[in-house]
């Protein structure tokens, strides 16, 4: 790989884009970049001339040799790329708070990743990401793939199964648990080791070490608090001590949509009537963020980005990056495929755990913990779940569509899943062609 790195970021418009820009900066010295792309759709102009001029601003305040290039030509942006970051959102926001309302209509838990808006969100990406991958083919083939895109494990898995880039699915959850773990016992985040076994926002911390020792048991067993051990787009319910010591295993914060699905569910609905959904909520973000973002005296990320959800996102995304092209051989939590990991799961599941990243890539790691029927069974509902999502945003497939929703955990009944997949192709109508079109294939 050359000195001069040349990285292409399609969804360069993202309110997410500072957070990268700040860790280029950061760590220029190992990670070279000197050619940086921010790809954007028409659509999405307006933001990526902003949040281009701050990064012009960002990038002269750091005093880093990157030349910085605003373009809606992929072709141009993917050419000769060393890695091709996917940060997108087909639709914008306004499809994510259709993905948020659908759900609840039919008293099912509406949420961006999870659930039948999980569904939503992937019928509309998966095709959109495979179009781009062909463009990485074609124009850069040696090129790493590294998708932020959600569902990341379901855009992950499609990628590998319908693309011959070298795809990592990559998601700011598991750097988030080591910093929440380092904070609840009082030590550095270096100073924590953890094993996580599952799926992208299914997955499970087996295995916690601080210092070397193995702290599991006790963390498990102990009396703290735990509600903080979330992410700030979920509501924050503490975790019942007698039911962690029963899975013997720390969940993450997503897991509160299926353990805690009544809870979250009267949330959502109490949140829908005062407030709106998420989404709502996450456009008054974005709005008061680009009004702070065109701001000529701004050259730093401003602090409230956090309120945004994507923290240490750029830590994660520069860690990645650095360790392929520096060889580090370090151990971090990404999506790959299975291939034997799991032996619960397909082998070509994308699988969210520990692995080892040189230059050729992310090796998963043998787990040191056995997955019994504690995680094995709602695991592999889940995972059947993705695979056929997969294949009904491939293909159209509506027969396929409706199963996979049927077969998630957070839809109530055939019936209820046939209503709410009616409602996702009546209102994106626009971004699922393939359901709508003469042709099936990919």
């Amino acid at each position: 790989m050359k000195n001069g790195l040349k990285v292409a970021v399609i969804g360069g418009g993202s309110s997410y884009t500072p957070e990268l820009i700040e860790g280029f900066i950061e760590r220029h010295e190992e990670f070279p970049v000197q050619e940086l792309f921010l790809v954007d759709i028409n659509e999405g102009k307006e933001k990526l001339e902003i949040v281009g001029e701050l990064a012009r601003r960002m990038i002269q305040k750091g005093g880093v040799p990157i030349h910085l290039t605003l373009t809606f030509d992929r072709e141009e942006a993917i050419t000769g790329a060393d890695f091709v970051i996917t940060q997108l959102r087909v639709g914008m926001l306004e499809a994510r708070s259709r993905d948020e309302r659908i759900p609840l209509r039919y008293q099912c838990i509406g949420q961006e990743t999870t659930g039948a808006g999980g569904f939503a969100k992937a019928l509309r990406t998966i095709p959109v990401i495979l179009d781009i991958c062909r463009d990485i083919e074609k124009y850069a083939p040696e090129a790493f793939l590294i998708n932020f895109t959600n569902p990341a494990g379901v855009v992950t898995e499609a990628v590998n199964k319908y693309s011959t880039v070298n795809a990592i699915g990559l998601c700011n959850l598991p750097i988030n648990t080591r910093k929440q773990l380092a904070e609840f016992f009082n030590v550095d985040a270096n100073e924590i080791e953890i094993e996580m076994a599952g799926i992208n926002h299914l997955n499970w911390t087996t295995k916690i070490w601080v210092k070397n020792k193995d702290v599991t048991e006790s963390f498990l067993n102990g009396e703290a608090d735990l509600k903080g051990f979330n992410m700030n787009n979920i509501p924050d319910l503490e975790w019942n001590r007698d039911f962690l010591q029963a899975l013997d295993a720390l969940p993450c914060g997503y897991h509160r949509y299926y353990y805690k699905e009544d809870e979250v569910l009267k949330h959502q609905l109490e949140q829908l009537q005062e407030t709106g959904t998420r989404a709502d909520e996450v456009k008054k973000v974005e709005a008061a963020l680009f009004k702070r973002y065109q701001d000529p005296n701004l050259s730093i990320k401003p602090p409230e980005l956090a309120q945004r959800g994507g923290a240490f996102y750029s830590e994660a995304a520069v860690d990645i990056m650095s360790s392929i092209y520096n060889n580090k051989k370090d151990i971090q939590t990404v999506n790959v495929q299975n291939n034997g990991i799991l032996s619960c799961l397909p082998n070509t599941a994308s699988i969210e755990v520990n692995c080892v990243i040189d230059r050729q890539g992310a090796h998963p790691i043998q787990l040191t913990t056995k997955i019994d029927a504690r995680i094995r069974g709602l695991l592999q509902v889940v995972k059947a779940y993705e695979e056929m999502t997969i294949e009904a945003a491939v293909y159209g497939d509506y027969a396929m569509g409706l199963l996979a929703l049927t077969t998630h955990p957070l839809v109530k009944s055939a019936s209820v899943a046939e209503k709410i997949f009616q409602d996702i192709l009546n209102e994106n109508k626009t971004f699922l062609p393939q359901f709508f079109s003469e042709s099936k294939t990919v």
